[in-house]
C-alpha cells in the first residue's frame, strides 16, 4: 500500500490521526494532516483504510 495526502485539501478534523497514529499526524499550529510513513506495514492497512474513509475532505489517497 502507498499512502500519500493532499495537504491542500485537509480540513484538520484529526480522524486520520486519531484512526492511524503511526502514519498521520497533525500539525501543531494549524491541524493539517502530517504523513509519516507513506508505505506503511500490513499490520496497519486497515487501520490506515478507515482513516481513509473517515476524512471528511477526502485528502487521503491510497494505492494498492
Amino acid at each position: 500500500m502507498r499512502v500519500s495526502v493532499d495537504r491542500s485539501r485537509c480540513c484538520g478534523a484529526g480522524q486520520c490521526a486519531a484512526l492511524a497514529p503511526a502514519v498521520f499526524d497533525q500539525h501543531d499550529d494549524d491541524g493539517v494532516v502530517v504523513l509519516l510513513d507513506p508505505a506503511p506495514p500490513e499490520a496497519v492497512h486497515e487501520a490506515v483504510r478507515e482513516a481513509a474513509l473517515a476524512c471528511p475532505a477526502a485528502a487521503i489517497l491510497l494505492e494498492p
